[in-house]
């Protein structure tokens, strides 16, 4: 391409919002936000990398929303909705169940859900004055701004909690189909509740958009994450079928996945419905080009997840209880980043280049000037040719001790095997007893632009404070930090290698 988004350099923390601390059970956009943002900066610190904005989905996962562009009802600040008066004190008593270190999901969602059915409620019904008349306004107006995929968000949402969250191939024809009569008779059968599924977009849009201006403001940009596929059950799927690869019924056909690999022997089944390729070339790729558009409304930067599922995908028989029995079939390629430069224009995009990298997946990369991954917990397992080792290094490149799919680096060292260990200290000439910032180090002295650090390895938290286990449907994503934690070193340390590694201009 003839222009091309340069990165400069610099560096920033991966943490996403429900890993902060707060007083509601989970991290969210309240106080606590914008005080990671000020840490941030205290820290020298440019970047702030967070997972996918949207709802989550089965085992908890970010990457399994019911909307490709709704946002997360977890990270509603509910200290904001009873500072406007839609929430009383007595409202924000928390239940005995939540933890500091750890969201307890099991007690925090239909805590959070319950708190915002009353919100939605007092809104609903409060008494007409110049701030409700204001607040009206504003929802309206949003609500008209997102009509696109709002109406058809939260009508689906209304519709799969009146049939207890079935899958939509399972409703009455006429909804699974989506015929005009069916859908007009829902949205009037449905209208209250619709009404407060639009109403927590609202509140989420408006908090989001104030603690990113806030992090903008400070000189920190945000990095957000786009899965490249998206859940069955969720609307985009839903209302435009055509585009999926489905059966006659509506089922999925084929799913998404990866080879057997680093992280399972048996690969990895995720699940989620695979595009019809021609059909989304056949509209130019105006789905996705409107999918990138949203995203880069919420952040900066976006970090492509699997990129190198546009040059090729794992396509698995649904059938298949695993993920073995796939196939490779050929993405979109650079037909589909050539609509999205000619609509957009040049882009801030991280592509996540990681597992089976073949030659096409970097052609393509590189045809568009995207950066790629490095992840250093993966350097040392071989000799001096692996290209996660920081001297093979490139400008064009994102560098990471590892992602929220890895072990922490202190987990991952515990594990490591005697050659991992006995390369890493005879290249790094270090003993391993500091060996979270050893490899903060040697990511921000790295040639890449961007070195990003997982704020586990910051704190130098084990295992027990891994975020993802790839392959595992439960008991992930919980992880949590308290202030408690934070040292003044850890910021005056940070700050220190950013400085003489040249990543605070």
């Amino acid at each position: 391409m003839g222009d091309r988004m340069k990165f400069p350099r610099n560096s920033g923390v991966l943490l996403h919002l429900t890993s902060l601390p707060g007083p509601c059970g989970s991290g969210d956009m309240g106080a606590d936000a914008y005080h990671f943002v000020d840490w941030l900066r205290g820290a020298g610190q440019k970047l702030w990398q967070i997972l996918p904005l949207g709802g989550i989905g089965p085992g908890n996962s970010p990457y399994m929303s019911s909307s490709a562009f709704a946002g997360n009802l977890l990270l509603i600040d509910m200290v904001d909705l009873q500072q406007r008066g839609w929430l009383i004190d007595e409202d924000l008593t928390c239940d005995p169940a939540f933890e500091t270190q750890r969201l307890n999901f099991a007690a925090v969602w239909p805590w959070r859900m319950d708190r915002l059915a009353r919100a939605a409620q007092r809104f609903a019904r409060a008494p007409a004055g110049n701030s409700h008349t204001a607040d009206l306004a504003e929802c309206e107006a949003f609500c008209k701004a997102q009509a696109d995929w709002l109406d058809n968000y939260a009508l689906f949402m209304s519709l799969a909690e009146h049939f207890n969250w079935q899958d939509w191939c399972e409703w009455p024809g006429g909804l699974a189909h989506r015929t005009p009569a069916a859908m007009a008779d829902a949205r009037a059968q449905h209208a209250d509740r619709i009404a407060f599924w639009k109403f927590c977009q609202w509140r989420f849009f408006a908090q989001w958009n104030k603690l990113r201006a806030y992090a903008n403001s400070h000189d920190v940009k945000i990095v957000g994450d786009t899965p490249i596929f998206i859940a069955y059950q969720s609307a985009e799927v839903w209302a435009r079928q055509d585009l999926f690869d489905l059966t006659t019924d509506g089922r999925p056909r084929v799913v998404a996945g990866v080879p057997p690999d680093y992280f399972s022997a048996t690969g990895q089944r995720w699940g989620n419905p695979l595009y019809l390729w021609a059909a989304h070339a056949a509209e130019n790729y105006a789905w996705w080009v409107e999918r990138v558009r949203r995203t880069f409304e919420l952040v900066d930067i976006v970090r492509i997840d699997h990129f190198r599922g546009f040059a090729s995908y794992w396509e698995v028989p649904a059938e298949e209880p695993t993920a073995v029995k796939g196939q490779w079939l050929p993405g979109p390629g650079a037909p589909l980043f050539q609509a999205i430069h000619k609509a957009l224009g040049p882009l801030a995009i991280i592509a996540e280049d990681l597992g089976e990298v073949t030659p096409d997946v970097e052609a393509l990369r590189q045809e568009f000037a995207l950066p790629g991954m490095r992840i250093l917990q993966f350097a040392f397992g071989d000799d001096s040719c692996n290209n996660f080792l920081p001297h093979r290094h490139q400008n064009d490149t994102v560098v990471y001790t590892g992602t929220h799919d890895n072990d922490t680096t202190r987990g991952w060292w515990a594990s490591a095997s005697a050659h991992e260990r006995s390369h890493l200290c005879d290249y790094l000439g270090v003993d391993g007893t500091d060996v979270h910032w050893d490899l903060i180090r040697a990511s921000s002295a790295s040639v890449a632009d961007t070195a990003v650090h997982p704020m586990q390895d910051i704190l130098g938290l084990g295992t027990e404070c891994r975020m993802n286990l790839p392959g595992k449907g439960e008991g992930y994503w919980e992880w949590r930090f308290d202030w408690t934690q934070v040292e003044p070193e850890h910021a005056s340390r940070l700050m220190h290698l950013t400085r003489i590694y040249g990543r605070s201009a």
